[in-house]
């Protein structure tokens, strides 16, 4: 079994399409069929239904995507770590990062690192945390930056930065902007516009009222901060987010509250796999988070 069998695999899987993943790949799509035969033939097994439009992973074929992914991910760790002997940062490092996580910026750190470390190919990916945590255990990123309630799943490993409290956002002539401190149960009846389930600001106030058996109505689902905060504006409900939103520009004129509960605390964290981080993501995160933690 080659790696270049196992990639030409994996962008089949993710492309659902050969000529797409062979342009993906830059090779032909005959030569990249022909590995994929290649493949199938060395484990005895399809892993692929095509058809016209487009091609579906068999049974046999999603197993192999996890551990391909790992295995892909294990052979560029090797390659980095004998780089770095040499002195050397190359290759590729995947970043996933929750948006407007308030902890860490990570633009400049970035730019900063590239500079430093122009053999270093960088991907940066937002998603919500629950997806990015998702994509370390199965080795498709290197490093994510979280706000994840709970445990990690098995394979990934967190290491806390911060705390913020959960804050309530409410139009200035809501009934609740009197408050300085609310709790579950005055809140319960409201209307509220948040994130989408995957997002780790979500989570919390799912577990919080989860907690307290109390059920809430969510008007308004959306997949970024500025829009939920253009909805507070129009008073089409309040939101409970974590306090570095209520310190956003967008969010001026809106009245923000303490949420009075032990189970709404909105943890920022580094997810990262459980095996050791390559020298890139070390290098990173000593950037990112200078002196903060052991790796």
């Amino acid at each position: 079994m080659e790696l270049r069998h196992l990639e030409y695999f994996v962008a089949v899987a993710e492309e659902r399409h050969f000529t797409r993943a062979a342009e993906r790949m830059r090779v032909a799509q005959s030569g990249l069929s022909a590995s994929i035969r290649a493949l199938e033939k060395d484990l005895d097994a399809e892993l692929f239904v095509r058809n016209t439009r487009r091609v579906e992973l068999t049974d046999a074929g999603r197993a192999l995507l996890t551990e391909a992914h790992r295995t892909l991910a294990s052979a560029s760790a090797a390659r980095d770590a004998v780089a770095a002997v040499r002195g050397l940062l190359r290759g590729s490092l995947t970043v996933g990062s929750e948006h407007c996580l308030g902890v860490i910026d990570l633009p400049p750190v970035l730019a900063s690192f590239r500079r430093a470390h122009p053999g270093v190919e960088i991907r940066l990916r937002y998603a919500g945390s629950g997806q990015i945590v998702e994509q370390i255990r199965l080795g498709r990123l290197n490093v994510g930056f979280v706000a994840l309630p709970g445990p990690p799943p098995d394979g990934v490993r967190v290491m806390p930065l911060a705390t913020e409290d959960m804050m309530l956002l409410t139009h200035p002539g809501h009934p609740l902007a009197d408050l300085d401190v609310v709790d579950v149960d005055e809140i319960k009846d409201e209307d509220f516009v948040d994130f989408s389930a995957d997002w780790g600001a979500r989570r919390v106030n799912d577990l919080a009222f989860a907690r307290a058996d109390a059920e809430r109505r969510i008007s308004v689902e959306v997949n970024d901060v500025h829009t939920l905060l253009d909805f507070v504006q129009q008073g089409l409900g309040v939101a409970l987010v974590p306090a570095p939103v209520t310190r956003k520009p967008q969010a001026k004129g809106l009245h923000a509250a303490t949420l009075k509960t032990q189970e709404a605390s909105w943890q920022v964290s580094v997810a990262l796999p459980a095996t050791p981080p390559g020298p890139a993501t070390t290098e990173l995160l000593r950037r990112a988070i200078p002196g903060k933690m052991t790796l």
